[in-house]
């Protein structure tokens, strides 16, 4: 299906002309009829020579209702520019053309109407002349009388021509479909109207409701008129959603693939038309069937971050228009840089935006946006409009081959640093490197740890160094010596800090399991718990606390919390009268 947006000053027989291609009457409101004039969007098709399908998205003329007009024009691929014989081009002749210009609209036709009135040569000579310095640049034109007839056959066929020259739309795109209609049908419930540009929709599909990420259920399809199974791009379709009410709807929302799209209100862009530093504060951005405004920041010679008045489901490459709706001006189009931008906090930050943003142009680079970005999961880059062709290095988080490197560079260079400033910690945490290297999740640390860097218990160890420093070693070995004479007498405060160990000393060696804690300073040898199992073994049972601290030759500061740990790992069992028994294999 060719779609194509009517385009040209008001009452110029841009409805007339699509009245006689269509038989169809596109002015849907009784008032458009009354005036004489578009006031809304309005749609019509038909059958082409070739057998292909037409169809019109007629737009109003007068200046008052240019959104509608920009609301029409912004979905579709290509335009219909219409000047009328005896009156020539006009001033929203220009506003128009402008506006396809600035959306870059690059496909058309020029339809010089009420040839039956006046010569459409001088007309047509500067139509084209004023179409050749925009992006619709030379187009085939054909002048018609709508009333007589004349010039219609040869419309049908340029109508075919430009069907042929249309780019093939990306069928197993994303679908995003403006709303630019809204309404209810008794029996059926919502229904929505759009021009469909990319992508496929099905009965049965659940999409998104663009904003809220609401899900949303394709109850039915219409194109053209007749109820259908499943549409392609291009297509002008109404969509019958189930258990939506219309409500939900407005011109401007959008139907989204799952998954797709990130709703956005800050873009960086870059704008072709006046200067960026002349524009006011505040102007209207139009895309798709949305206008919304726009909080204009300048950054470069012709680039500038857009604050939306709401968020829009925008991709990386879109076409996009600025106008200033109190001179009723068109400022200029956009192309969209990046919808993911970084804030602009710190002094200098918009001078280094702005360098970055000149070498941008508008299409998705996946290397590109690594570059610049380091680290980014690739969700965000899929929902930016970025084709994603690498393996994750973790989870969702791609990263820039050089940035990684790096990362993994400072990684093992700040954990040899902590282990030589900190010689009785075994490794640094896990949490303390993230910090340390900006990282916005734990498990790419983890990611970068490589050998010889080992990941035990939540930290990143040293290649190399030894689980004790030598003082700590000697220390260990003097209280050997009381353990060995008393293996379940625990030495007190005093003893440990006389052969040199102190809290961080004890917490090393109970890290690297040379040193058993039972609770607080009362420590024991690892060995030690089944060796009083044994001891205990040889005692009546049940056995009392008394009787085991009187076995094991030990006080209850040590009885105590060595008995609830023998409990706890199942090598004796505490009966219901405080007694206990050793528990036999």
């Amino acid at each position: 299906m060719l779609v194509v947006a009517t385009a040209g000053h008001v009452d110029h027989g841009k409805s007339t002309l699509v009245r006689a291609l269509t038989g169809m009457e596109p002015d849907r409101w009784a008032e458009e009829r009354r005036r004489g004039m578009t006031i809304d969007l309005g749609f019509a098709w038909t059958v082409l020579p070739s057998g292909g399908t037409v169809a019109f998205v007629d737009v109003p003329g007068h200046e008052r209702f240019v959104p509608n007009m920009l609301a029409g024009v912004g979905p579709v691929p290509a335009a219909v520019v219409v000047v009328a014989a005896d009156e020539g081009w006009m001033p929203q002749s220009a506003e128009h053309v402008a506006a396809l210009d600035a959306l870059g609209v690059g496909y058309g036709l020029l339809v010089v109407t009420r040839a039956d009135l006046a010569d459409p040569g001088p007309a047509l000579a500067r139509a084209r002349a004023e179409l050749a310095v925009t992006s619709l640049g030379t187009v085939e034109a054909v002048a018609v009388s709508a009333v007589t007839g004349v010039g219609l056959p040869e419309l049908r066929d340029a109508l075919d021509r430009l069907a042929v020259r249309l780019p093939a739309p990306a069928l197993d795109g994303p679908v995003r479909l403006w709303v630019d209609r809204s309404f209810t049908v008794r029996g059926s419930g919502t229904v929505v109207t759009g021009t469909l540009g990319a992508g496929r929709l099905r009965v049965g599909d659940e999409l998104e409701l663009a904003g809220t990420g609401e899900p949303v259920r394709v109850r039915g399809l219409h194109r053209l008129g007749a109820p259908c199974a499943e549409a392609g791009p291009v297509a002008r379709v109404a969509v019958n959603l189930r258990g939506v009410p219309r409500d939900r709807f407005a011109r401007g929302d959008a139907l989204l693939s799952p998954g797709r799209f990130r709703a956005t209100d800050l873009v960086d862009v870059r704008l072709a038309g006046d200067p960026v530093a002349d524009l006011p504060a505040t102007l209207t951005l139009h895309v798709g069937s949305a206008a919304v405004s726009a909080r204009v920041r300048p950054l470069g010679g012709d680039t500038a971050r857009l604050r939306l008045g709401r968020p829009l489901p925008l991709l990386v490459g879109d076409r996009a228009l600025l106008r200033d709706p109190g001179r009723r001006h068109v400022v200029g189009g956009i192309t969209v840089l990046d919808v993911l931008p970084p804030p602009l906090g710190r002094r200098g930050a918009a001078a280094a935006r702005a360098r970055v943003l000149a070498g941008l142009d508008g299409r998705p680079d996946l290397s590109g946006e690594l570059r610049r970005r380091g680290l980014v999961r690739a969700g965000d880059l899929v929902r930016a409009g970025v084709p994603v062709t690498l393996a994750p290095v973790v989870g969702d988080w791609l990263a820039d081959p050089g940035h990684w490197r790096m990362l993994a560079d400072r990684l093992a260079a700040t954990v040899a640093d902590h282990a030589r400033r900190h010689p009785l910690e075994p490794g640094i945490p896990v949490e303390v490197l993230r910090q340390h290297l900006d990282l916005p999740a734990r498990a790419l640390v983890e990611a970068l740890v490589r050998p010889p860097l080992r990941l035990v218990s939540g930290r990143v160890v040293a290649p190399g160094s030894d689980p004790l420093p030598e003082p700590v070693i000697r220390a260990l070995a003097l209280v050997g010596e009381d353990y060995a004479a008393h293996p379940f007498r625990a030495p007190d405060t005093d003893r440990l800090t006389a052969v040199g160990l102190g809290t961080r000393e004890i917490g090393a060696a109970v890290r690297a399991g040379v040193l058993l804690r039972l609770t607080g300073n009362v420590l024991l040898l690892p060995g030690a718990p089944r060796q009083a199992a044994r001891v205990l073994a040889d005692l009546p049972q049940p056995f009392t606390l008394s009787a085991a601290r009187q076995a094991l030759d030990t006080t209850r500061r040590v009885a105590v919390p060595l008995l609830e740990l023998l409990d706890r790992q199942g090598l004796t069992r505490r009966l219901p009268d405080d007694a206990r028994v050793v528990v036999t294999d």
